[in-house]
């Protein structure tokens, strides 16, 4: 018998629900950002986070037009804290 080995957050798949739109999606935002001629470089990377508002285990789909995740990984941990230093706006415009 083999045990399988648990899943890291972040390792796991696309859910099978959203593959096929994310595929979707990522290709339009692919050629709208780069173009449809795929024979040159990309010049704008992008990533795509999808997850259920009715999610209770944190989980997040995620896919990119090939960055690499670890730099991904950099930019994000920058975005979260340009979140964070965000003073609270409240207001009504």
């Amino acid at each position: 018998m083999t045990s399988k080995k648990p899943e890291r957050l972040g390792d796991a798949p696309i859910e099978e629900r959203f593959r096929e739109l994310m595929v979707g999606a990522a290709k339009g935002l692919d050629d709208v950002f780069n173009g449809e001629d795929r024979s040159q470089d990309h010049k704008v990377g992008f990533v795509l986070l999808v997850f259920p508002f009715d999610s209770t285990d944190g989980r997040c789909n995620y896919i990119s037009n090939g960055a690499d995740r670890k730099d991904i990984v950099v930019m994000m941990k920058e975005q979260i804290k340009r979140f964070e230093g965000q003073p609270e706006m409240k207001g009504t415009a």
